[in-house]
């Protein structure tokens, strides 16, 4: 299967990944070859990837966004659940139960990487899918993720159980804890619900515990994105052990 990756940094960190065949770049005639565009350039050269330059309008025509380039290239490289498990004494996982907004989901997973999740698992069903527009808001950060893609994610997360990880599902609902009193430097996987419905009831039942942010304005609940994104930063600092 092949698909077409759009704008500058999403081809740029596909070809510095190296884990999908890229079958050619597609410049826009005019676009400025400097910064990470020059770069892809010079990677496809190394690579030697074909480059094809067309003019803005056919760009335009087979891609949306694409800030003057674009990559051809084999579908997205998903891993096997078992490639997941623990391999260090303290690893992070995030887990999406049927994130299905794109932008949300490339938010997220941008976020999972800059704060060094070890891997991501998603629904396969009911769930956005690492597309191209997934991989386009995440800037690119999808290429140098593990993601797997499961059927089912309460069996997923009793295998991750299985390997000593403790699962915290991030929920406001009565009993979960304030995301900043809770312990989180130990073997994790957080688990972030959907949009609209939060975390599915047998997902949250497999959690070991629940943990909240306190709201202390008008509006009731956070950004699916930006509420897993602030407890993997906490995350990230209660491990730094930073103030």
């Amino acid at each position: 299967m092949r698909e077409l990756l759009y704008g500058r940094n999403a081809v740029h960190e596909c070809l510095r990944a190296g884990r999908r065949q890229v079958f050619k770049l597609i410049v826009a005639e005019g676009a400025q070859e400097k910064g990470t565009l020059a770069h892809s350039l010079q990677l496809a050269v190394e690579k030697r990837i074909p480059i094809q330059r067309v003019s803005r309008a056919q760009l335009d025509k087979i891609s949306e966004g694409h800030q003057g380039v674009a990559a051809e290239v084999s579908g997205y490289p998903y891993v096997a659940l078992d490639a997941l498990l623990p391999t260090n004494h303290a690893p992070l996982f995030l887990v999406l139960d049927c994130i299905q907004d794109p932008q949300n989901l490339g938010t997220l997973l941008r976020t999972a990487e800059a704060a060094g999740v070890d891997g991501v698992l998603i629904a396969q069903d009911r769930a956005a899918a690492i597309t191209p527009a997934a991989v386009s808001a995440s800037s690119g950060a999808t290429e140098h993720l593990r993601i797997a893609r499961v059927t089912n994610v309460t069996r997923a997360l009793e295998t991750l159980k299985e390997s000593g990880v403790w699962i915290i599902g991030l929920e406001d609902v009565p009993g979960a804890q304030d995301y900043v009193t809770f312990d989180l430097r130990g073997p994790l996987a957080i688990v972030v619900g959907s949009e609209g419905q939060g975390i599915r009831r047998l997902v949250r039942e497999t959690c070991d515990v629940l943990v909240k942010l306190p709201m202390y304005g008008a509006v009731t609940s956070l950004n699916a994105a930006v509420a897993g994104s602030i407890v993997l930063y906490e995350t990230l600092r209660q491990r730094r052990g930073l103030p």
